[in-house]
């Protein structure tokens, strides 16, 4: 038996994304986002949803472009450090001790120590509740050499991304693979 938990935003769970902006004056921020993910394989699209009250929000608003950077769980702290502290405040990237370089595509920088970058050109945006769902055409994604596979793509046990989990306010870590996409279902297709 269910026990309904009420209308909460419960979806399992949650990437963590590092959205990174410049402002008017060229200086970097980075906010940490848990609302989003890929929205459009044709062209590749990521959406992230972001409060009107949050500096990213001026800056995608000012910049049209963003990158979606994917932080390594030995990266936890920043990450969590990028969402609760306002880039009105503070220069997290360089308080986090990380390097902020700018981007080859867009008029956005990314975070040099995380594995993976999205370089996102905006192309739309949607209001909804609290939010703003912004969409980026994805342009570019960026590796770093030393998480890739023998087959030329990223390695999720070499990139150890994590996980929010907005139930019991935690990160986890992304556990061991248990099937293959596209393959473990065949046996019950008719």
């Amino acid at each position: 038996m269910k026990r309904s938990c009420g209308a909460r935003p419960l979806l399992y769970p949650h990437p963590v994304m590092i959205v990174c902006t410049y402002d008017a004056d060229g200086n970097p921020d980075a906010m940490t986002a848990a609302w989003g993910g890929i929205c459009s394989s044709n062209p590749p699209s990521v959406a992230v949803s972001i409060q009107k009250v949050r500096k990213t929000y001026e800056n995608i608003q000012q910049q049209k472009a963003f990158t979606v950077c994917i932080p390594s769980a030995g990266h936890v702290a920043a990450a969590d450090y990028f969402g609760i502290e306002s880039g009105r405040h503070a220069d997290k990237i360089a308080t986090a001790g990380l390097t902020a370089v700018r981007s080859d595509l867009v008029d956005a920088p990314y975070v040099a120590e995380f594995p993976v970058v999205l370089e996102c050109r905006l192309t739309g945006s949607m209001e909804v509740g609290v939010h703003t769902q912004f969409i980026g055409e994805i342009l570019d994604v960026k590796v770093d050499e030393s998480v890739l596979g023998p087959d030329g793509v990223p390695d999720l046990t070499k990139v150890m991304p994590f996980v929010y989990d907005s139930a019991g306010r935690a990160y986890h870590a992304v556990g061991p693979e248990i099937a293959k996409a596209f393959s473990a279902g065949l046996a019950l297709k008719k």
